[in-house]
């Protein structure tokens, strides 16, 4: 697996649910749950990741 440098999200709250991002691999963005840095990655390309994204603006 690559070596990904998470940061966390700047929408995450201080309540402890966190969301990391890594866009430091080219054509790819992954993310993690940051109370579980050893755990599951979640991998996408920057399309999926848009389109998530998107969706949840959506009203």
């Amino acid at each position: 697996m690559p070596h990904f440098e998470f940061v966390k999200s700047s929408y995450s709250s201080g309540n402890g649910e966190c969301v990391e991002v890594a866009r430091n691999v080219p054509g790819t963005v992954a993310v993690r749950d940051s109370k579980r840095a050893a755990g599951p990655v979640l991998v996408l390309t920057p399309t999926a990741w848009h389109a998530f994204r998107t969706g949840l603006l959506r009203p």
